[in-house]
């Protein structure tokens, strides 16, 4: 493109700031996926204040978020929270409630690993830039991110249909409740023995190097662009499904553990080496046993 070509001076202030959006696409990558992000995390926080408040049984962290303002809320968020977090389904509701419990794993997975996604995203953006600079084709990057959300959408019905199959063989308590005794032993005891598997290193050293495949995979079709962002997005839940288990055991709305989860993704993928993973693995392993032991 020529000097003039990028002349917006004429504009007034916005059209100037709209131009400059269309130019870079790499900024408006960022503020939509920092908005959804903060939508996600923020639908979660009410919903976890919410689900402290009905609990009689104080998960962790409940004392803390019942002193919390209880903000008003739109009528569709309460009907959501309501599918989520009562124990049987509402009258007729049995397939509302599977949706809203889909949605809610799906805006977990928005909130707590689409953070580490960023890597891949940003290496994208810098492929595209050069792309673009040569003029040749290239597909916008909101394509990969909505091909990677896809398969953690995915997910989340595997996660939503395993908490219910969880809840009908409980005695007591509510969906999102903590599950003590063998079933969060089993579940932390999974999650530990797989921070040692070879699986999970591979699905890691994926994650953490989104360049060679990006750029092998590198097409001007919309269509391959999504596959490739399902395809970051199967390495990603490689490497955190497990994890995602351990929210089973503390609780699927305990909002604090999902926040250290999201955090250690993050850290994990942006070092090298096994010793975040196998550390990890190792207090799940013990918090396991402990859980046993205090059940019998």
């Amino acid at each position: 493109m020529t000097g003039q070509e990028h002349d917006f001076s004429h504009l007034d202030r916005a059209g100037r700031a709209t131009a400059g959006l269309a130019r870079s696409p790499r900024l408006a990558v960022t503020i939509t996926i920092s908005a959804g992000i903060v939508l996600a995390w923020f639908i979660l926080a009410a919903m976890a204040v919410r689900g402290a408040e009905s609990r009689f049984a104080g998960a962790p962290g409940d004392a803390l978020l019942k002193d919390l303002p209880r903000l008003p809320l739109p009528g569709f968020l309460d009907r959501f929270f309501a599918l989520c977090l009562t124990p049987a389904p509402l009258a007729g509701a049995a397939g509302a409630q599977a949706a809203a419990l889909v949605l809610m794993w799906f805006l977990m997975a928005v909130a707590a690993m689409l953070p580490s996604a960023a890597p891949m995203i940003r290496t994208y953006c810098e492929i595209a830039d050069t792309a673009r600079i040569k003029r040749e084709p290239v597909v916008h990057p909101l394509v990969l991110v909505v091909g990677y959300l896809a398969t953690w959408l995915a997910a989340s019905v595997v996660f939503a249909a395993l908490t219910l199959t969880i809840y009908a063989f409980a005695a007591s308590g509510q969906v999102l409740d903590p599950v003590a005794g063998l079933a969060g032993a089993a579940a932390l005891t999974i999650a530990g023995l797989y921070q040692f598997s070879g699986l999970k290193q591979a699905c890691l050293k994926k994650c953490r190097n989104p360049f060679s495949i990006l750029f092998a995979n590198w097409s001007a079709k919309p269509g391959r662009i999504f596959r490739l962002g399902m395809e970051q997005g199967v390495w990603c839940l490689g490497c955190c499904w497990a994890l995602m288990l351990v929210m089973f055991a503390v609780g699927a709305m305990n909002i604090f553990w999902m926040a250290l989860i999201g955090l250690f993704t993050l850290i994990e993928k942006q070092t090298t080496g096994r010793v975040a993973s196998q550390v990890a693995g190792a207090i799940l392993l013990v918090w396991a046993a402990a859980l046993l032991l205090v059940s019998a």
